[in-house]
């Protein structure tokens, strides 16, 4: 597993509709047979800050995600409700062992 936090700060006049393409994106990510979880969170003190919560079933399945077509318009839809780049910090699966996310696939 290979758990990925992606920290997004949007401008205050993009929340909705950043929040809008995050769905449709979150939608047909857990769909992919690579992705385990997609979560999309709000901080609750500042709504422009969002993490989205990836759980990759692979190390491949990072670069096979970013091939998709919805992840493609969500990155092109968002660019510019950026308030600042997007980061990411790439984590390990510790608890629950691998197996505990193994939650069935939706494709």
């Amino acid at each position: 597993m290979l758990i990925v936090h992606v920290f997004v700060q949007v401008k205050p006049d993009c929340v909705d509709a950043f929040k809008a393409a995050s769905f449709e994106n979150a939608r047909h990510s857990v769909q992919e047979s690579g992705i385990a979880r997609f979560d999309v969170i709000q901080q609750t003190d500042d709504p422009t800050r969002f993490v989205l919560i990836e759980i990759y079933r692979t190390a491949e399945a990072p670069a096979q995600h970013k091939e998709t077509a919805h992840y493609i318009a969500w990155r092109d839809t968002v660019a510019d409700m950026m308030a600042e780049p997007r980061n990411s910090v790439k984590y390990a699966n510790l608890f629950p062992e691998d197996a505990g996310w193994n939650y069935p696939a939706q494709d």
